[in-house]
């Protein structure tokens, strides 16, 4: 795919208010459905020709959240997480990682936030009706309304609302990656105590309690020249890391994450102190919906990643600077 050099785009047309509670209500509706149902699937991603499966478990009690997710292709994972408390079994390395995430970003939740902007930037098409794993769904379109993100065909379960399949879509409306349930219990008897006695059973394994430190990019001292239309950042960490030195990193040189989305895709930038041994020539690589642009500033290795078009990733990138 060839992608035309990173310009600003034309701003976006506001929605109609009919619009917007249309989008946003069905949004909602979806997001709902994905916490609340209990279920158990197997679901299969595939991606730049790459192909992978696991199964997942999903409870929900109350305000309480719990999942199972076992990998069934590549190195085994078991991924648990209550709530916003995430643990990874890594069992051919006899590792658990256990740490907070705010979210866990994986198929069937779409909604990255809950901005009633979407409708701002997308539009939706209904495309009639399909069976998937059994389970009639309501088939839309969500079609970007500027060439800056891509687009998704999504298939609803009819009668909650529960994400299926899911189609990224390049701005030609080609197939960039797929992700979709291949078999589907709705209303499955998932027992969340059980998963939490299995999330628990950690004798045997070392435990890695990676910490996160919330904090804002203004305060690393970065900053980006020009809003990228539609992206707020969301959130910023940084992952203390344990030097070979007694003295550890210097302050200001721990790896940073600042995090933007439009409410449904979202962009990463990681910010770490530049090390010729380890960071190679610049590069930007396109792997299914995933780009990836690497590049130095100043002292610094920054790499920027996001289910987005290049173009958008370029204007990331470009507008991303130290403060004086």
């Amino acid at each position: 795919m060839n992608y035309v050099a990173a310009q600003a785009p034309a701003p976006a047309v506001a929605a109609t208010p009919v619009e917007s509670r249309g989008i946003n209500d069905w949004l909602m509706r979806m997001h709902e459905a994905s916490r609340k149902r209990s279920y158990i699937g197997t679901f299969v991603v595939s991606s730049g020709g790459a192909m992978s499966s696991a199964k997942i478990w999903h409870v929900c009690e109350g305000d309480q959240q719990m999942e199972r997710v076992e990998t069934l292709t590549g190195a085994p994972r078991s991924i648990f997480r209550h709530n916003d408390q995430v643990v990874t079994f890594m069992p051919d390395h006899k590792v658990v990682r256990s740490e907070k995430r705010e979210s866990l970003g994986m198929f069937p939740q779409l909604l990255q936030s809950t901005d009633n902007r979407i409708s701002d930037y997308y539009k939706v098409r209904q495309e009639g009706t399909d069976r998937v794993a059994g389970v009639e769904a309501d088939i839309v379109v969500l079609v970007p309304k500027d060439q800056m993100r891509f687009g998704y065909r999504v298939w609803t379960e009819q009668k909650k609302g529960l994400v299926v399949k899911l189609q990224t879509l390049d701005t030609d409306g080609k197939v960039l990656e797929q992700a979709a349930f291949s078999e589907l219990q709705l209303d499955a008897p998932v027992k969340m105590d059980k998963l939490l006695h299995m999330m628990g059973k950690v004798d045997g394994y070392r435990v890695e309690k990676p910490v996160l430190v919330k904090t804002t990019a203004s305060a690393e001292g970065w900053m980006l020249k020009a809003p990228v239309a539609g992206f707020k950042p969301m959130s910023c960490y940084k992952r203390p890391v344990v030097a070979a030195s007694q003295a550890g990193p210097a302050a200001g040189e721990e790896p940073l994450q600042w995090i933007f989305s439009d409410g449904l895709a979202s962009v990463s930038i990681f910010v770490e102190p530049f090390d010729r041994q380890r960071h190679d020539k610049e590069s930007s690589l396109s792997m299914g919906a995933t780009q990836t642009i690497t590049r130095q500033l100043d002292a610094y290795w920054v790499t920027i990643m996001g289910e987005v078009p290049m173009t958008t990733l370029k204007l990331f990138a470009n507008g991303l600077e130290r403060k004086k």
